[in-house]
């Protein structure tokens, strides 16, 4: 055990915190950290969402698309206007218009 003076006491704190790498920035290291995923998560929703599929001109363009689709065997093809680049792509699934 060490001294029980308060400047002995001071001292350990002090060597303590010293030894946790900084903690005040702790909280705004987190608030980088959180928008960050949130620009990754933005980034792979707009991807998943839009860009890994095709998009198409215009509304004909894409129910030529399901016509053809239709005559090879495939069915149930909807169209959607993308709200990130504003074209339209297909879905498999019933959509809202």
């Amino acid at each position: 055990m060490g001294s029980r003076k308060p400047s002995a006491k001071a001292k350990r704190i002090e060597q303590f915190k010293s030894q946790l790498g900084g903690m005040d920035d702790a909280f705004e290291r987190e608030n980088r950290r959180k928008e960050q995923g949130a620009v990754a998560r933005d980034a792979a929703r707009v991807k998943k969402a839009c860009t890994s599929k095709q998009r198409y001109a215009s509304y004909a363009e894409a129910q030529n698309t399901i016509a053809a689709c239709a005559e090879h065997g495939t069915t149930g093809l909807h169209i959607y206007k993308c709200p990130h680049c504003n074209g339209w792509h297909l879905t498999s699934h019933p959509w809202n218009e």
